[in-house]
């Protein structure tokens, strides 16, 4: 379709000029986009491309800032063997890093992807310059000149593609390319890979660590053998380019001794850390750990701060601090904090007491220091703590007091010390820090110097806090400041920020708005002041402003200005200048208005009056006034049929309107209309020929009509005239009579007629005039009313459908109706629109071609020869769309319960209609179904997918219809279950005669199904079929009545489900009578303490539905059952239904709601003992 679309490399945006492509044709597409670049001055600088599409795209480039059309800085070619797009800058300048665009455009579209190309400034040292030169020639490598194509054979390309794509766009460039054996494919790429590491392996060798040498020097070396001598090395730090030399003297240098390179660093500062990267064209041979110091260990008095210091070799955001096995968080008692890049990370312990003596631990990644607190009662000796090995290296802390060189009072120390202070230039600074005692008098310095009042400074002492205030910084004020006091130091740095800052008076008169007529030039100035260097943007209407052929921007130290040379109305608009550097950003905003002449007036022209004596006209005012009020309308009028045009004068243009009452009958009139405002006049507007009447009136049986004298008499007098008159649809003119103003009585009641007259004078008659305007011979007419009874008979959602009554007529004041218009109007819009260009007879209409869902206004206005009638409509808006129906399902035959067998699809449809369409919601007990069920929804039902069934998938499933006139839901229960494994062994017990009792082990599938229960059949030697004696059982034991002596008894036991039945568990022996032996009377006590048959099970119901909870006990005698809901006895609760028939307990909610949630559970007991089934989960209700 017609717009933006992807790419499938990331980072190109493709725009399509066409709706559809035809067959075999496509857009503009890169397969290699070109890839950012950091160059030295000097140096030579590629993009490359590679492109495709059909037709073949016609490729250019451009930058952001300038242009490209320098043959001599830019130069692009096509390399046909490689099939690239190349733009190289042979000598690349500062001023050419920019963002440079690359485009691939044919008929059908065009492709366009951005790139950076980043210009580092190189050493300005000719003999650096030289030296380089003759160790490092700066060539490009070229790639190795491929032999052309053979037919059949892959094109290298498609690897290029493979090795730098991700893996979830292989099969698409695997289509691309007629690739199809996808498995050859990857077996060949991961040998690809493979290669490019083993080839990788053998240029580079014995990598090692970066160490700092006894002279003060960090440096690392690399034995690497170059297949090409005149490669480019480039060295790269944290990702950024860096210039090297190639004698000793330079801070980064690599020299190189046969196939030894060594890097070095010339005193390694803290801000020297980083990763250093070697780039040898394809080869990348990234350094290990340029080492910072260790965690030192620390010594503090209680109640100092103490500080520990981490220095990474790699930025991380955070790493984790920890005391033996507990971590520790920014809090209260511990500060963390990590500087800008992310190298440095600190731990303060607050305020440190005995208890915090220990080892702390610094870990990051797999990488752990430590360093051990010792809090002691006597001297602070060293806030941050000494080297192991007993140097005094010492560390200042901005929040805390700094380590003294030494300590003579022990009673005095800071509570609070100086901290960091930012102030801008001109305004007022201060350090304040607070000591231990009232009584300690102290000394500031600054840099080192001792300060008094007379270095333009306020020292204020206030008990036991020392100020120090600075009223108006200036930049010498940045120092490091020091306040000492009895032995003690703290020290803390004064950062002075010079924002740029704009002169009240000077932004206010840039604020004032620039008004100027069009084609003059338009000027801001604005001066300022600030730090330098601070950046300048100009905008217009939210886009930046550059230098151009009508733009000037002229830039000094101090002052900005901004000259719009020839300026037009649509210059007009918002001017806003910003200022930056590096410690803020300011604007001012400005407005430009431009005065001109208006444009035309609006069409169309309406005519209002056309009388036999005057035309009366009205018409719209200027789209633009040109930045000023209309103050009136000149207008001109021409007699059709002559050249000249008659000034008629001026009118207000407060009132589109003007009545010309100097008109003559018969005649035709056209009119110009121009717009005047102090700045000029605007172009005419003209209007259509108007005609003059020359119709008096109009009945069934005459038409009454007038004309004037000709202005021209032939030198002789008017002695009569002729009149005409045509029929329309003839070519026939009749002469009707001579005279002046007549009565035509020669027509027929409905026909239409036309009329001519022409002058006769002493020499003859002359020609005939203009036809009149047609007329119809009928009575006058008064308009109708309006109609009643309108209303609304259906809709859907692209057609609505009218029906009205024709209006009431009332003698004298509204006649008949002969015709209706219907008009309609779209509730964002201010303007009818006539549905029927003609008249309807009928009172009913259909409006067709409507936005779904979209709202309009709606009326009718009747009509007849007389006019119009007032409109009628509705009073309120009308939405596109079927009437609003409440959701219902369609199907009364729905399933409630459904069986699946594991494994097999669920597909459930549900038909419903509503109107406007619903929002479908489906559930699964109550919560939203998983993200492997598919929903497909419509406007007339729904669909609930599960592809692959499996046994979580049983549920209660709920779907939700709703509306803005109301919703709907319905319940499915969805069962997913398998053919059920049988039950275990089945043993046979003979307690009574004539009875046995089997009892078996329970099928594997019970914990899995509480619906799955057990079927016993049996069988004896006298039948020999088999016969179900018992069936829903849930219990694993049952007594079999009924047993005759003398006959063999065989027994089977089935499990049985949803699905059906289980292969059968038969009983290990036969049953022979051989009762004298087996049975003997003997009297037994029956009696036993209440027990479980069949505990209860968890319950899942919808809301509104009932439930049931049971299960079985014994005992003798009879135990005595109570229900319980979270520990609330229900037994005297009229809201459930409790029954207990031969031990089957049950409980019965008719309708469950969200108050019988809980943990149900029963209680039997006897006088044997006491049982309770508690071990249940919680019932739920949804």
């Amino acid at each position: 379709s017609l717009g933006k679309l992807l790419s499938r490399v990331p980072g190109v945006m493709i725009t399509q000029y066409v709706e559809q492509i035809p067959l075999g044709k496509s857009t503009p597409d890169f397969t290699r986009k070109p890839m950012a670049t950091t160059v030295q001055e000097g140096k030579k600088a590629l993009f490359k491309a590679m492109v495709n599409g059909d037709p073949e795209p016609t490729v250019t480039w451009e930058r952001n800032k300038g242009e490209v059309n320098d043959e001599e800085m830019y130069k692009t070619r096509y390399d046909e063997r490689a099939r690239e797009h190349i733009l190289e800058m042979p000598n690349v300048k500062p001023d050419q890093s920019d963002t440079y665009k690359c485009f691939a455009t044919n008929e059908y579209g065009v492709a366009v992807c951005t790139v950076t190309l980043k210009v580092v400034e190189g050493k300005k040292d000719t003999q650096y310059c030289h030296l380089c030169s003759s160790l490092f020639s700066v060539v490009v490598t070229r790639k190795k000149q491929l032999p052309p194509p053979k037919e059949g054979e892959i094109d290298p390309k498609l690897w290029e593609l493979l090795l730098s794509a991700p893996k979830k766009d292989y099969e698409k460039i695997c289509f691309d390319f007629g690739v199809t054996d996808f498995r050859w494919m990857l077996k060949r790429l991961k040998q690809l890979k493979k290669e490019r590491e083993d080839e990788q392996a053998k240029k580079v060798e014995n990598v090692k660590q970066i160490e700092v040498k006894p002279n003060g020097k960090a440096e690392f070396s690399v034995d690497m053998t170059l297949w090409d001598p005149n490669s480019e090395i480039n060295l790269y730090k944290d990702g950024k380019l860096v210039p090297y030399g190639c004698d000793e003297n330079s801070k980064p240098c690599l020299m190189k001794t046969g196939t030894k390179y060594v890097f070095s660093i010339k005193d390694p500062q803290p801000e020297d850390a980083g990763f250093y990267q070697l780039d040898v064209e394809e080869a990348n041979i990234l350094s290990t750990e340029f080492q910072g110091k260790k965690t030192n260990n620390c010594k503090v008095v209680i109640h100092e701060d103490a500080i520990f210091q981490c220095v990474l070799s790699t930025p991380l955001n955070r790493i984790t601090w920890s005391i033996e096995e507990n971590s520790l968080d920014d809090g209260d008692k511990y500060e963390i904090t990590v500087s800008e890049d992310k190298l440095i990370h600190t731990l303060r312990v607050k305020n440190c007491e005995m208890k915090d003596n220990g080892k702390y631990y610094a870990i990051a990644g797999i990488t752990t220091s430590s360093a051990s607190l010792t809090v002691e009662e006597g001297e602070d000796k060293n806030l941050l703590g000494n080297e192991d090995d007993g140097s005094e290296k010492k560390k200042r802390s901005r929040t805390g007091p700094l380590v003294p060189d030494s300590v003579k009072d022990e009673g005095v120390r800071f509570i609070s010390g100086l901290s960091d202070t930012v102030a801008n230039v001109g305004e007022r600074a201060e350090l304040s820090c607070k000591l231990s005692s009232d009584n300690s008098e102290g000394c500031w310095y600054k840099n080192g110097k001792l300060l008094t009042e007379e270095d333009g400074v306020t020292i204020i002492k206030d008990g036991s806090c020392h100020r120090l205030v600075i009223d108006c910084c200036k930049k010498d004020d940045a120092a490091v400041y020091r306040f000492e006091a009895e032995g003690r130091k703290s020290e803390a740095t004064l950062k002075i920020e010079d924002p740029p800052k704009i002169d009240s008076d000077a932004l206010g008169e840039f604020t004032k708005p620039v008004i100027i007529k069009a084609g003059e030039n338009a000027e801001w100035k604005l001066p300022f002041s600030g730090g330098e260097p601070i950046t300048i943007h100009w905008y217009k209407n939210d886009d930046e402003l550059s230098a151009g052929l009508y733009v000037k921007i002229e830039t000094s130290a101090t002052e900005s200005q901004l000259r719009l040379t020839k300026c037009q109305r649509k210059d007009g608009g918002e001017v806003k200048i910003k200022l930056k550097n590096e410690f803020g950003t300011i604007e001012a905003t400005s407005q430009l208005i431009v005065l001109d002449k208006p444009t035309p007036p609006q069409g169309p022209v309406d005519i209002m009056e056309s009388a036999v004596t005057s035309v009366e006209f009205k018409w719209k005012p200027p789209k633009d006034s040109g930045g000023c009020p209309i103050t009136s309308y000149l207008i001109e009028r021409q007699q059709v049929g002559r050249n000249k045009w008659t000034n008629l004068g001026e009118i207000p243009g407060s009132n589109p309107t003007y009545k010309d009452s100097d008109v003559d009958p018969g005649r035709r009139y056209c009119y110009r209309i121009r717009a005047k405002n102090t700045e000029g006049v605007s172009d005419y507007l003209q209007t259509e020929d108007i005609p003059a009447g020359v119709l008096l009136s109009a009945f069934k049986d005459c038409i009454n009509l007038a004309w004037c004298a000709p202005c021209d008499t032939g030198g002789t007098k008017i002695v009569g005239y002729n009149l005409e008159k045509n029929k329309k649809g003839t070519n026939y003119w009749s002469l009707v009579n001579q005279g002046g103003p007549i009565t035509v009585k020669d027509v027929f009641e409905g026909a239409a007629y036309e009329f001519r007259v022409s002058a006769i004078n002493l020499s003859g008659a002359g020609d005939p005039s203009i036809p009149s305007e047609t007329v119809i011979a009928r009575d006058p007419m008064k308009p109708p009313g309006k109609v009643t009874d309108l209303k609304l008979t259906s809709s859907n959602y692209t057609t609505l459908s009218l029906a009205w009554t024709k209006p009431k007529e009332v003698k004298g004041e509204q006649d008949e109706a002969q015709g209706y218009y219907v008009e309609i109007r779209p509730i964002e819009s201010l303007e009818w629109t006539r549905c029927n260009t003609t008249p309807i007879t009928l009172t009913s209409y259909t409006v067709l071609g409507l936005k779904a869902m979209a709202a309009y206004w709606l009326r009718v206005i009747a009509t007849n020869y007389g006019g119009n009638g007032e409109p009628q409509g509705f009073d309120n808006y009308i939405i596109a769309m079927p009437p609003p129906v409440r959701p219902k399902f369609k199907d009364r035959n729905m399933k409630s319960f459904i069986v699946v067998r594991s494994g097999n699809t669920v597909r459930l449809n549900i038909h419903f209609e509503a109107s406007p369409m619903p929002d479908v919601f489906w559930l699964k007990d109550g919560l939203p179904v998983p993200k492997h069920v598919t929903i497909t929804n419509s406007d007339k039902g729904s669909q609930l997918l599960i592809p692959t069934s499996e046994r979580s998938d049983s549920g209660i499933y709920t779907i939700i219809v709703k509306n803005i006139v109301g919703q709907e839901s319905f319940n499915v229960e969805i069962r997913v279950t398998d053919d059920p494994k049988p039950p275990g062994v089945v043993e046979l017990e003979q307690n009574t005669p004539g009875t046995v009792t089997l009892i078996w082990t329970p099928s594997p599938d019970e914990k899995r199904d509480d619906r799955l229960h057990y079927t016993i059949s049996k069988r004896d030697s006298f039948k020999r079929t088999w016969r179900t004696v018992a069936d829903n059982l849930y219990n694993h034991k049952f007594t079999v009545v009924n047993i005759l002596p003398g006959r063999e008894y065989d027994f089977r036991v089935f499990a049985k489900n949803d699905m059906g039945l289980s292969a059968p568990c038969v009983s290990p022996w036969c049953l022979q009578k051989k009762w004298r032996q087996l049975f003997s009377n003997k009297t037994m006590n029956m009696q036993s303490p209440p027990s479980f048959i069949v505990p209860l099970k968890m319950r899942t119901a919808p809301q509104g539905y009932e439930c049931c909870m049971s299960c079985a006990v014994k005992g003798d005698p009879a135990p005595r059952v109570t229900w319980y809901c979270n520990n609330m006895s229900l037994n005297t609760n009229p809201n459930y239904y409790i029954s207990n028939i031969c031990g089957v307990c049950s409980l019965l909610i008719l309708r469950v709601g969200q108050k019988d949630n809980g943990e149900y559970k029963v209680v039997i007991e006897n006088q044997l003992g006491t049982e309770t089934d508690d071990t249940i989960n919680p019932s739920r209700f949804r």
